[in-house]
C-alpha cells in the first residue's frame, strides 16, 4: 500500500512540476508578445484546458471503437502551442524582439482555443457498445415442420389415380379402293399379265403398284383389278 502511495505521490508531483513550468514558459511568451496583465495568464490555461479536453474526448471515441479524428486533430494543435512555448523561451527567442510573425499566431490563439473547444463540446457523446443477447433460434440449417407434415398420414387426402397407362391404338382404316381410268386399269392388267407369264405365279398388287410409281394408297386399287 505504501508502496503504491509512494508510486502515485511521485506522479503527481512530476505533473505538478512539468504543468507549472508549461504555464510559465506560456505566460512569458504570451506577455512578451504584447499580451500583459491578465491575458497574459489566461493563454497557458486556454492551451492547458484544451490539451486536456481533446485528450479525454480522443480516448472516449477509442474506448468506444469510433474514430477520433477530430479530437486528435485539435490535441495536436494544444500539444504544438505548449511545446512551441517551451522551446521558443529556452534561449532560443529574444523575448524583447519579438517576430511579428509570433505576435500574430498569440493574437488569433483565442479564436483557434475558442472553435476548437465548441467543436469538442458539441461533438455526440459516445456510449459504450454493449452485446446484445442472441435469444436461441432454431438450427438455420434444419427445417421447420409444415403443417401438413405434423398431420397424421390417415388425415392426408388419397392421391389422385395414375393415368400414366398408354392408351390403345386405334386401328386404322384399311384404305379404301378407288376407280381407275381405263388406260391404267389396261396397264395395271398388262403388267400383271407379263409377271404371270414370266414367273408362272400371280403378279403382287404392291409389285405392280410400285412398277406404275403409284403411292401406297393405291393398292387396292391395283388389287381390285388383278
Amino acid at each position: 500500500m505504501r508502496a503504491h502511495l509512494a508510486r502515485v505521490d511521485a506522479v503527481i508531483v512530476q505533473a505538478v512540476i512539468a504543468g507549472a513550468l508549461s504555464f510559465a514558459h506560456l505566460h512569458d511568451l504570451a506577455e512578451a508578445a504584447g499580451q500583459g496583465g491578465w491575458k497574459a495568464w489566461a493563454y497557458p490555461i486556454s492551451v492547458d484546458l484544451l490539451l486536456v479536453a481533446a485528450w479525454r474526448r480522443m480516448r472516449a471515441h477509442q474506448r468506444a471503437g469510433q474514430p477520433a479524428g477530430g479530437a486528435r486533430l485539435w490535441f495536436l494543435v494544444a500539444l504544438a502551442a505548449s511545446l512551441g512555448a517551451n522551446v521558443a523561451t529556452a534561449g532560443l527567442l529574444d523575448l524583447d524582439h519579438v517576430p511579428a510573425s509570433l505576435r500574430v499566431v498569440v493574437a488569433g490563439w483565442p479564436a483557434v482555443a475558442f472553435f476548437g473547444g465548441t467543436l469538442l463540446a458539441h461533438e455526440p457523446r459516445t456510449a459504450e457498445a454493449t452485446p446484445v443477447p442472441v435469444s436461441p433460434t432454431r438450427d438455420a440449417e434444419t427445417p421447420s415442420a409444415s403443417p401438413v407434415d405434423e398431420l397424421p398420414r390417415d388425415a392426408l387426402p388419397a392421391p389422385p389415380p395414375d393415368d400414366t397407362t398408354d392408351p390403345i391404338p386405334a386401328t386404322a382404316p384399311a384404305p379404301r379402293a378407288v376407280a381407275l381410268p381405263p388406260a391404267l386399269v389396261d396397264r395395271v392388267q398388262a403388267l400383271a399379265e407379263e409377271h404371270r407369264a414370266t414367273t408362272g405365279q400371280p403378279a403382287d398388287p404392291d409389285a405392280v403398284r410400285a412398277r406404275l410409281g403409284l403411292p401406297a394408297s393405291m393398292t387396292a386399287s391395283v388389287a381390285a383389278h388383278l
